[in-house]
């Protein structure tokens, strides 16, 4: 069975700050991982805010490679990502994404093992990788993220003890607390 609204608190909703939304929604997908719901089960579209969040977090804290050495570079990670960008509404992020995959599928295997299996820091690798092309985005995809999330018609806003009621309901057994 499939959980089919996306869950964020209260306070949360009503925080000027988007990362509190963000936050909201990676607390409460995290929490049902943590009781058994398979991602399969959560609503496709809390994972894409997930997901574009993580993303965000690693290219703004150390730059493309960061992201690209941090998540191990899946196929299915990546599909997941470019459906966020046009999902949030930013063919920027989308276009930046896929020039910086190409850079990516231009990299020797060897080339690509070696920068995977060493410890993240300064590389000739990195250094062809990375660009600062990002940051020079005018849409910020924390502000595009949130605003989609808090605009989405399966949102659901709840207190705190009202999201686990649900989620209890949801998973069919009570959630320590």
């Amino acid at each position: 069975m499939k959980f089919d609204k996306i869950i964020v608190s209260e306070n949360s909703f009503k925080s000027t700050e988007p990362n509190d939304l963000l936050n909201s929604n990676i607390a409460v997908i995290n929490l049902m991982r943590e009781e058994g719901v398979i991602d399969e089960n959560i609503h496709e579209d809390a994972l894409i805010s997930y997901y574009l969040d993580y993303y965000t977090t690693h290219v703004n804290s150390d730059g493309f490679a960061k992201f690209v050495h941090s998540s191990g570079w899946t196929e299915e990670l990546n599909a997941i990502l470019e459906k966020a960008f046009v999902k949030v509404g930013s063919q920027e992020h989308l276009d930046y994404f896929l020039a910086q995959t190409e850079k990516i599928d231009a990299l020797t295997r060897k080339e690509f093992d070696g920068f995977m299996e060493q410890e993240f820091g300064k590389s000739p690798i990195k250094e062809r990788i990375d660009d600062d092309t990002y940051f020079e985005i005018p849409q910020g995809l924390v502000k595009l993220n949130a605003d989609w999330l808090r605009n989405h018609p399966d949102l659901k806003v709840l207190s705190i003890d009202d999201m686990y009621t649900e989620l209890e309901k949801f998973i069919g057994k009570k959630i320590e607390r």
